[in-house]
């Protein structure tokens, strides 16, 4: 470990839905909840003012609506987080070339190795300019720990919550951990948590008092070795400015299992499609064809196929996955449907098959976007209007969703910088009525340059 606390950690807070409340004035200060809205989506982010009524991330959506009945929830806009996630980055990769992004909003930062911190004083002058720069850019805030090691900065920026700013002296890490409870430390979940509390270990102090041959004994080798260091503060690792991505994939659960044969297909192709553009948006390419099939009894089915060489041919990676779609039995439902690339490299080679298929078909997923198939698109109402994603409507203007159904779709018209503005209800299918891209958040800002806003 260093000397001076020159690792920095960045959580932005409550990302998601900060970013839907600087978004949506009349969403500010009220609860609000972004995760999947079916009956079996999960919670990706809730406010501060929600998580007062105990919702947290990863909670069924179902169990969020109970204990937030009032609560707005609204449907992820990945892209927008995307595009702010990445202005977010550039102020990082300002401050030091050695930037570690463990999430959109999360990544760690060696100041050292940037030249612009050296000391304790000279750390915390970084990070508060730092959040002052995240708030003056993007609106939003962001919580920053400062110390000696990547596992003291993580757990001084949790400290920090929300919108503040923790460093940990060295020298004082041990005085510090000491009393903090063992979920503290990372690797510590649930089942790891409640091991040793049955063992009588609560604390890290409890853990370094153990030692670590009774750690090992408890937890095994490498998690008994791990965590004893962890309880000493000793953490050597260093800040990794590139994580090589070992596959890209895509997958969606259904709020109704499918049981028809030919839509379970329709879905495999569409993912296949969307998987190609993520490779091909990175400039990957893959051998490997992976399908992951979760049935109706939870049950979850992978199959994968090697090609003779990496491709990002959309034609190749549907033909591939059909093929190991006819290996899987379907019989009963399915509740998610996933397809993946991995095997990847930065080149991709001539395949005959892909030359059989013909290049048409290359073309076409091109030209198609994020659009459902055709066959699906009146299946699904809320495809089209996702709660909280933005319109535009040829009289009123910007604004975004608040529910559809039956018919219709309800809409309130503001923007940002705007007073709480007025809700209106339209026909779903009112030609005046379109999606929109996002507006920026801080007035003078340049505009969000946002891929598959309404997807």
């Amino acid at each position: 470990m260093r000397n001076a606390p020159t690792i920095l950690h960045l959580d932005m807070d409550a990302f998601y839905a900060s970013a839907e409340q600087a978004s949506k004035p009349s969403l500010r200060g009220k609860a609000v909840v972004v995760g999947g809205l079916g009956p079996r989506g999960v919670v990706a982010t809730a406010s501060y003012e929600a998580r007062v009524f105990g919702v947290r991330s990863a909670m069924p959506m179902a169990q969020a609506r109970r204990l937030a009945p009032n609560a707005a929830y609204l449907v992820p806009r990945f892209g927008f987080y995307r595009a702010i996630s990445e202005q977010v980055m550039g102020l990082l990769h300002a401050l030091s070339p050695l930037v570690e992004p463990l999430s959109l909003d999360e990544a760690f930062v060696d100041l050292e190795a940037g030249g612009v911190a050296w000391d304790a004083v000279s750390a915390r002058l970084v990070g508060e300019k730092l959040r002052a720069d995240i708030r003056a850019g993007t609106g939003l805030t962001g919580s920053v720990g400062l110390a000696a090691s990547k596992m003291l900065a993580k757990i001084a920026s949790e400290e920090a919550k929300p919108d503040g700013l923790v460093l940990i002296e060295p020298g004082t890490e041990r005085a510090m951990l000491g009393p903090m409870s063992v979920r503290t430390l990372p690797g510590v979940g649930p089942a790891t948590g409640d091991h040793l509390r049955r063992a009588g270990i609560t604390t890290v102090d409890d853990l370094a008092e153990a030692g670590e041959d009774e750690l090992v004994r408890l937890l095994g080798k490498a998690h008994g070795h791990a965590l004893h260091a962890m309880a000493l503060a000793r953490d050597e690792r260093p800040v990794v400015a590139e994580r090589e991505a070992k596959s890209v994939s895509v997958e969606d659960t259904y709020d109704v299992d499918i049981h028809d044969r030919l839509r379970v297909g329709l879905e495999v192709q569409r993912l296949a499609d969307r998987c190609v553009r993520r490779l091909r948006a990175a400039g990957l390419s893959g051998r490997t064809i992976v399908l992951k099939v979760r049935r109706y009894d939870f049950s979850t089915l992978t199959r994968s196929e090697t090609l003779r060489g990496p491709t990002d041919d959309p034609a190749v990676v549907r033909e591939a996955a059909a093929r190991l779609l006819d290996s899987v039995d379907t019989t009963g439902g399915v509740r998610l449907l996933g397809v993946g690339v991995s095997g990847l490299a930065d080149y991709t080679q001539e395949d005959l098959f892909a030359q059989a298929a013909g290049e048409g078909a290359a073309e076409q997923v091109a030209e198609e976007g994020d659009e459902e198939p055709v066959e699906e698109q009146q299946v699904v109402v809320e495809r089209r209007w996702p709660a909280g994603h933005d319109v535009r409507h040829a009289e009123f203007g910007h604004g975004w969703v608040q529910g559809s159904g039956l018919g219709r779709v309800t809409v309130r018209f503001e923007t940002p910088g705007s007073e709480p503005g007025r809700v209106r209800t339209f026909r779903v299918d009112d030609p005046d009525l379109e999606p929109a891209d996002p507006l920026p958040l801080v007035e003078g800002a340049a505009g969000l340059s946002v891929e598959g806003v309404g997807a």
